[in-house]
């Protein structure tokens, strides 16, 4: 599994800093720091209490730095094994130094991810809370934050040990027709094992099927701009973003490409796209950025439709309309500063669906309210209330296709409150489960042999036990950590 070394690495990100750590574990852990940290006063380094003191050259006798050091022997440490940790000022070269005398004292430069494979592997986190540690180093907003810090409580694992516990409860009726099958004894009959799978099934594929409010809440929503040439794009992408992020010009055309970017709605990150103005063009170039339009729009998981409302509707209109519908998202009924040509009702009357926001992209002011009714959308789209359709009259402010907005908010703090899977491999893992349970049912229902039935609810089993890393492969280890930085 892996070598009974000491490793060592920096536990900060790399640069200048006030601080930095690097950290040791392995049986020589503690060894290895003896060699190259001198307390102050002739203090003894007890267990879990920082001591101040000299980091030197165990050749030379240089002293290289004043730092602070502790040591946490195992196994109640983070690795599970001896673990010590010197605190250093935090300039790059003073960092390699002191990894450089660990490892000429005998530690190895570890591997990405090689602490918390350790922990793993020496039962101090399961495989599902390793994967959190990974997603609260990436995490970019308070959801993915959130998400991840419920599943390094363990919180997921807890609820995959529950749904095994009951699918181990099915074999266990299982055995118990194929081992005593001649005795007088009460057995469940096959559609009763069939009820208590189906039941089971029911549970498996909520957790499932909250992979998609779980990939949202950690990677964010992704919303894609769409309107004609000068509707306002540019200008709404920097009031979102606070900053000139996009060129704004009065010539038609000037965007050319997809710009992406995000900023924190809320819990949520909110990664915005801005496209080229659709339209029908003969400029290759320009063609080229319609079409990214396109295929940015068809990928984003909301659309922010911009409509000019001091020009009449043209053709390019209509196409943003129909690329909304059946989408989640808002509108933008734009430049309002101006005198109107069109309103939200020449809006609906084409078939535009979405929620229609009267707006002026100059007026700074006007920003909040966006913000408002963007982080409406999002939650209504995370906590799966989004509707589209077209809804009441338009509001002198905001003419939605919705009603119920406190409800929404409310069904969004109750889907906040459940478990969500956000890793491709949970949701694969579950949909293993979910296979083999419902061939394990259409078995009970078909009356086949309990041998048969049980090799589905095995099946199951097994499946649900890689999640928590109760059965797993090294390559799937290997996948896993590989993606970790080092130091962690």
């Amino acid at each position: 599994m892996y070598a009974s070394d000491t490793i060592v690495a920096p536990a900060t990100a790399p640069g200048i800093g006030a601080v930095a750590i690097v950290r040791l574990s392995g049986p020589r852990a503690l060894e290895i720091l003896g060699a190259i940290f001198r307390p102050a006063h002739f203090a003894e380094l007890t267990p879990r209490m920082m001591r101040l003191g000299d980091v030197v050259d165990p050749a030379t006798g240089a002293r290289i730095d004043r730092a602070l050091a502790v040591v946490m022997p195992r196994p109640a440490s983070l690795t599970g094994e001896d673990v010590a940790e010197i605190q250093c000022h935090g300039g790059p070269f003073v960092v390699r130094r002191i990894v450089a005398l660990a490892v000429s004292a005998g530690a190895r430069i570890a591997k990405p991810g090689e602490f918390t494979r350790r922990a793993f592997l020496n039962g101090r986190i399961d495989l599902a809370e390793a994967e959190a540690v990974a997603d609260i180093v990436a995490a970019r907003s308070d959801s993915a934050l959130a998400i991840a810090i419920e599943q390094l409580s363990g919180a997921l694992s807890a609820r995959v040990a529950e749904l095994r516990a009951q699918v181990i409860a099915i074999r266990a009726h299982l055995e118990v027709e194929i081992d005593f099958s001649d005795e007088d004894i009460r057995l469940p009959s096959r559609r009763e094992v069939a009820a208590e799978i189906e039941r089971l099934i029911a549970d498996v594929a909520v957790l499932h099927d909250s992979f998609a409010r779980g990939l949202l809440m950690r990677d964010g929503v992704r919303a894609t701009i769409v309107g004609k040439p000068n509707a306002g794009k540019s200008s709404l992408l920097n009031l979102l973003l606070g900053s000139d992020r996009a060129i704004v010009t009065a010539i038609a055309g000037t965007t050319r490409d997809v710009i992406e970017d995000s900023v924190q709605l809320g819990p949520y990150a909110l990664v915005l796209n801005d496209t080229a103005g659709v339209r029908e063009s003969t400029d290759d170039v320009e063609r080229i950025g319609i079409e990214r339009t396109i295929r940015s729009a068809r990928d984003a998981d909301l659309l922010i439709a911009m409509f000019d409302s001091s020009r009449p509707l043209e053709s390019a209109d209509l196409d943003v309309i129909r690329l909304t519908a059946g989408r989640p998202g808002l509108a933008i009924l734009n430049k309002r500063d101006l005198p109107a040509a069109i309103s939200a009702a020449d809006l609906r009357e084409r078939g535009l669906g979405l929620p229609i926001l009267p707006f002026s992209a100059i007026n700074l002011d006007e920003g909040t309210t966006l913000r408002a009714e963007l982080s409406k959308e999002i939650v209504a789209l995370i906590s799966g209330s989004s509707l589209v359709g077209v809804g009441p009259e338009p509001s002198p402010n905001l003419s939605r296709n919705v009603t119920g907005e406190g409800s929404e908010a409310a069904t969004a703090a109750s889907a906040g409150n459940q478990i969500a899977i956000s890793r491709e491999r949970h949701r694969d893992a579950l949909a293993m489960a979910l296979a083999a349970l419902k061939n394990a049912r259409t078995s009970a229902l078909s009356l086949m042999p309990p041998e048969i039935v049980a090799v589905d609810i095995m099946a199951a089993a097994s499946a649900l036990g890689s999640i928590t890393g109760e059965v797993s492969g090294e390559d799937v280890l290997d996948a896993i950590f590989r993606d970790f930085c080092i130091g962690k």
